[in-house]
């Protein structure tokens, strides 16, 4: 569960949310729910931990297990997730292989 103190700007209003009233909309609006490896509700801009160590194609590293990626947003896609990692543009990473923190 998100805390209150959480606030996502939203790209669609144009407006700082708090990450549980956007979320809400979101469910609303009939957007794609996306769920971590253990069920827990993803939402943009949450921290996750990678579960396995994964191989990154085309940039020669491997992240591993335990690894903590922040601020994930959403792709629209239930098993896809966009994020930022330190030396990697454009990482997608599969829902199935991280943890909410």
């Amino acid at each position: 569960m998100q805390d209150s103190d959480d606030y996502i700007y939203d790209e669609a209003s144009g407006e700082w949310m708090s990450a549980a009233d956007l979320a809400h909309r979101n469910a609303q609006v009939g957007e794609v729910e996306v769920r971590d490896a253990v069920g827990n509700l993803l939402a943009d801009g949450d921290s996750v931990t990678l579960i396995k160590d994964l191989t990154v194609k085309g940039a020669n590293q491997t992240l591993k297990r335990g690894t903590v990626i922040k601020s994930i947003r959403l792709t629209g896609d239930a098993q896809e997730i966009d994020c930022r990692y330190d030396g990697i543009k454009g990482l997608v990473l599969r829902a199935e292989f991280v943890r909410k923190r």
